[in-house]
Formats: C-alpha cells, sequence, structure tokens
C-alpha cells in the first residue's frame, strides 16, 4: 500500500485570526507548512502518492508545493467546491483515484511516522476501515472538542464527539478500503456527510475497528492554542518530522 488521501479543503474557520489569508494546510508550525509535515511524516511511513482534496485556495496550495515540491512522492489534487457540505464529501470526491485500500489522513493533524507505519502494517479485511485511537485521555489537548470514540473489544461501536460515554479518541488517521465510500454515499443526508457520518455508519455494521496508538503523540491543529501546543511538542522531539 502506496497511497493516502489527505483532507484539505476546510477553511478553518476558528483559526481566521490566526491565518492572515493564508490557507490553513499552509500554516507554518515551527516554520514548516501543516500539510508538508503530514506529507513527510507520512513518505516516512512508506507512502509515496498522495491524493489531496483542496478547496476554495486550492490555488495558492498547489502553487506552493510547485516551488517547493516534496522529493520522493506524486501529488494529486482535486477540487472540492463544496467544502461547506461536510469532510465526508471531500473524501467522496477522491472516490476514483483510490480502488485500492489507502491511508487516510488529515491535512491539520500531526503524527508519528511510527504510527503511520504500525497501523498501515495491521491485518485488512476488504469490508472495514481501522482508527487509529488514544486511550489517553487524562492527555488530551482540548478533550471537549475531541472526537470521541466508544470501544468494546478490538471494534468501535458509536463515534462523534458529543459522546458522553468513551475509551478513546479519534486520532485522524485510518486505513481505508474503499468501501469507505459506500458508507459516505449511504451517508449523505441532502448532499452532505461528515467523516464520522461515514464512520458511525460503519461501527454500527461491526466494520469499523480500533488501533490503539499506545504513547505515541499527535496533536489536531484547530485554534491558534493548538498551534502552540504542537509547537511545544515539535521543539520536544515529541511528534511528527523534526
Amino acid at each position: 500500500m502506496r497511497k493516502a488521501l489527505i483532507l484539505a479543503a476546510g477553511n478553518g474557520s476558528r483559526l481566521k485570526s490566526y491565518l492572515h489569508d493564508i490557507p490553513k494546510p499552509l500554516i507554518p508550525v515551527e516554520g514548516m507548512p501543516i500539510l508538508r509535515r503530514v506529507i513527510l511524516s507520512a513518505r516516512r511511513a512508506g507512502i509515496s502518492h498522495f491524493v489531496i482534496t483542496v478547496g476554495d485556495q486550492a490555488g495558492m496550495i498547489r502553487e506552493y508545493f510547485a516551488r517547493d515540491p516534496v522529493p520522493g512522492v506524486t501529488l494529486q489534487w482535486i477540487r472540492n467546491d463544496e467544502p461547506e457540505k461536510g469532510n465526508g464529501v471531500s473524501a467522496l470526491k477522491a472516490r476514483d483515484a483510490l480502488t485500492e485500500p489507502f491511508l487516510l489522513l488529515m491535512a491539520d493533524h500531526l503524527f508519528e511516522p511510527e504510527t503511520a507505519r504500525a497501523l498501515l502494517g495491521q491485518p485488512f479485511s476488504d469490508e472495514d476501515v481501522i482508527l487509529a485511537v488514544d486511550r489517553k485521555l487524562d492527555q488530551i489537548f482540548d478533550i471537549e472538542d475531541a472526537t470521541k470514540v466508544q470501544v468494546r473489544g478490538d471494534r468501535i461501536t458509536d463515534i462523534g464527539k458529543e459522546l458522553g460515554q468513551y475509551q478513546a479518541v479519534d486520532t485522524g488517521m485510518f486505513l481505508c478500503s474503499p468501501a469507505l465510500f459506500d458508507a459516505l454515499e449511504a451517508s449523505l443526508v441532502d448532499g452532505d456527510a461528515t467523516l464520522t457520518d461515514g464512520m458511525r455508519y460503519l461501527a454500527r455494521r461491526g466494520r469499523l475497528r480500533a488501533f490503539d496508538i499506545g504513547e505515541a503523540t499527535w496533536c489536531d491543529i484547530d485554534t491558534p492554542q493548538a498551534v502552540q501546543y504542537a509547537e511545544r511538542c515539535l521543539k520536544k522531539k515529541a511528534i511528527g518530522i523534526r
């Protein structure tokens, strides 16, 4: 498996005061754009081809990578002109480009390459999706905003930000078969769908597995405070590409 899908079409509404007209995927974290860090970490885990869905600021993002390409990888860009319909719709835009199992990543989630490599090595069914989860609940940055996960054995039984009882949180990293797209299609309501909608659909059918990241570090960069947290992690060499 050498392909990854990165969802990068969001507008970063909670970072508007921080962005200064920079697309969210290009926000520098310790001097390097978030999206570049994601690509480099995944490349170290063995990914060489990236399908990236982008939104209204696609031109600026593509221009950046044209000026400063990442060695050893190919980037395939897919435009989503309807990012307001949910990140599940962004994923669906890439359906034709991903006909074999792939790694699904968020453009604003930093992670350790070793975590992605371990996830890629998991036994895998063509009907399942595996979500990397973090059980270190007392160490989660901004847990109120995190997507919570109910786990029974190795199966996820429910997922969502509003869950009252949960055993782990969603790290934004998934090992997917193309069956993900069928789940997202089935989850559309008036043309809208989030990735969580698709995951909930799979969970209710016993097809969403949990992969515990153990002591590994990750970060969801949605606010200026999260940017600062990620930079502290990088300085401590606790996450991602240094």
